[in-house]
């Protein structure tokens, strides 16, 4: 999915349907920041879609371990800084006024790569900054699920695909979701591709304690989330002193 299937990936989920996700992020800021929050560190952005709407609001640079998705997302976000690099371990030397990771800390499956990729939000942080994160789940809500979407394009491609995610073993700290991708070219030529994802599931207190040993504070919003039964949510500032 990202790598030979990125340049699809615009058919899998597309960018129009994030724009209620990233609206939740700039009402977030705008209720717990302090006014003046103008620049976006995005970690894991992927195809750039949450970003499709946050450079409307933010100076944006994003960054991704997969340089596939990164081309993806420069052919949609052109004027934004694109950089490569892992969420565990990226260092730019500067910091921004917010640091959003969105589903893809979701890939992290051990509490140690999780407080090293929160580390990296926090130095990246500036003083009274506030980060965001939107895990797919908690362990709390977690729940079995199958789904199905795709999309159509305009140069005659189209995608659809199946997802199954599964019950995790009892006691453990990750599962597995599984993709039926059926991608059809020009010419009704088509490829079917399983592609299976491990992704980590902690509880909520685990998140929380691990948001404080790296020095955020946890805050409160009133924004509601419109994914509240879909994914967790996660905000925090660095201490402004």
């Amino acid at each position: 999915m990202y790598t030979d299937l990125a340049p699809w990936f615009h058919l899998l989920t597309h960018p129009s349907d994030y724009a209620d996700e990233a609206a939740f992020v700039s009402r977030v800021v705008d209720d717990v920041g302090d006014g003046s929050s103008g620049t976006l560190l995005e970690l894991g952005s992927g195809g750039g879609n949450n970003a499709s709407h946050l450079k409307a609001r933010f100076e944006c640079t994003l960054t991704d371990l997969s340089g596939h998705m990164l081309a993806l997302s420069r052919t949609l976000n052109p004027e934004c800084e694109h950089l490569e690099g892992d969420m565990r371990t990226l260092r730019l030397g500067r910091t921004f006024d917010v640091v959003f990771i969105h589903d893809a800390i979701s890939y992290l499956t051990t509490q140690g790569d999780l407080r090293a990729a929160l580390e990296t939000a926090f130095v990246h942080l500036r003083p009274a900054g506030v980060v965001i994160l939107t895990p797919d789940a908690t362990t709390e809500i977690f729940k079995p699920t199958t789904d199905h979407g795709g999309h159509d394009g305009e140069d005659g491609r189209s995608l659809r695909y199946l997802e199954w995610t599964h019950a995790p073993e009892p006691g453990a700290s990750t599962y597995v979701t599984d993709y039926a991708i059926l991608a059809r070219g020009p010419g009704d030529e088509l490829r079917i591709v399983h592609d299976r994802h491990t992704l980590g599931l902690f509880p909520r207190a685990t998140w929380e304690r691990l948001i404080a040993d790296v020095g955020l504070e946890l805050v409160d919003t009133t924004v509601e989330n419109p994914y509240e039964l879909e994914q967790a949510a996660f905000v925090a500032r660095r201490p402004a002193t």
